[in-house]
Parts: C-alpha cells; sequence; structure tokens
C-alpha cells in the first residue's frame, strides 16, 4: 500500500510559479513510474507529466510542455512539478499518481487526495 501526499499549490498569478511536491509512504516508491494530473471543474482529468521508475525518461502533454518540469528523487520518495509562466487555464486541482503501465497513465493504482492550484488573471 502506498500513500501519495500532495503539497505546494495555491494562488498565483498569471506568469508566475509554483513547485508542487509528492510524498509517498513505504518503500518501494523506485518501483513506480509517477505522473502528475490535473483536473478543472466541469472537466475530466487530464495527465499533464510523467515521469520514469529511474527518472530517466519524462513525457509532458502539449498543454504545458516547455513550462512545467516534471523530476524525482528516490532518496526521498518524492516526486515534483515545476510550474513556471503559469495561466489561467491551469488552474486545477493537481494530483500525483503512482504505479501504471507507462502508456497507461489513468490505470494508476495509488492517487494522491489533490493539491489546488489557482492562476488569477
Amino acid at each position: 500500500q502506498v500513500q501519495l501526499v500532495e503539497s505546494g499549490g495555491g494562488l498565483v498569478q498569471v506568469g508566475g510559479s509554483l513547485r508542487l511536491s509528492c510524498a509517498a509512504s513505504g518503500n518501494t516508491f523506485s518501483t513506480y513510474h509517477m505522473g502528475w494530473f490535473r483536473q478543472a471543474p466541469g472537466k475530466e482529468r487530464q495527465v499533464v507529466a510523467a515521469i520514469s521508475r529511474s527518472g530517466g525518461t519524462t513525457l509532458y502533454w502539449d498543454s504545458v510542455k516547455g513550462r512545467f518540469t516534471i523530476s524525482r528523487d528516490n532518496a526521498k520518495n518524492a516526486v515534483y512539478l515545476q510550474m513556471n509562466s503559469l495561466k489561467p487555464e491551469d488552474t486545477a486541482v493537481y494530483y500525483c499518481a503512482a504505479d501504471f503501465t507507462w502508456g497507461s497513465w489513468y490505470n494508476a493504482g495509488y492517487w494522491g487526495q489533490g493539491t489546488q492550484v489557482t492562476v488569477s488573471s
């Protein structure tokens, strides 16, 4: 069993930055691919970034490419999402997830509770 706890969300102005963190419990963190997802009001949850077990491979969706950076520290059981040049359309609840097959993003076995990011214009 893995518990994921996100932090770092908040209110930021357009063009600002935030760094989200996701702390994982247990000693199996390094065996999981990790991903960041978001869900805006009235919209479906969408994946925004993913990182492989070792951190050697990352993937970004077009909506955040060039602005967001995903990273992980397996020694600290943590995954991060650095978000720069934030836009109002980035406003959403952000979730981290673990234990999915690379490419099957939404079949994650573990999800965090989410952290709200609000970008004001």
